[in-house]
């Protein structure tokens, strides 16, 4: 769906969860910005299952197998309140005092967004790789 640069599936899927877990130790906590996989559950747990970290799944657009999820994730983290939904947003929670959102959907294609409190987290914007909080800090200011 977005011109991925992988010959199939399974070599998408190995890259992706390699790059994960190179990053992401397993106490780290993550927060998936929705459509973490386009299949069924019976193959998502199969691909969750090869994931470090405790994870927190946004419901995205794609993700059928998810039926309870939710499309938000409000929190802070180090004195830094963030909002985490699977779609960008104009306005959101505490936007003019300072918080952050996060989204996917847009699978590195949205140009126009507030750069300095906005951030697409998606695989398809980072080179297939997780964003840390600590890269997070250096983008948005």
């Amino acid at each position: 769906m977005c011109k991925r640069p992988f010959e199939d599936l399974c070599s998408m899927d190995k890259t992706i969860i390699s790059r994960h877990n190179e990053l992401v130790g397993p106490d780290d906590t993550v927060i998936h910005g929705g459509d973490i996989a386009y299949k069924n559950k019976l193959s998502v747990q199969n691909y969750i299952n090869q994931l470090n970290g405790n994870h927190i799944f946004l419901k995205g657009s794609h993700d059928k197998w998810n039926k309870n999820g939710s499309y938000i994730w409000e929190g802070m983290i180090e004195k830094q309140y963030i909002v985490v939904c699977h779609y960008p947003m104009i306005k959101w929670p505490r936007s003019k005092y300072g918080s952050w959102q996060l989204f996917g959907h847009s699978h590195g294609n949205l140009k126009d967004y507030n750069k300095e409190k906005q951030y697409d987290i998606g695989v398809d914007n980072n080179d297939f790789y997780p964003v840390s909080f600590e890269k997070l800090k250096g983008i948005l200011k």
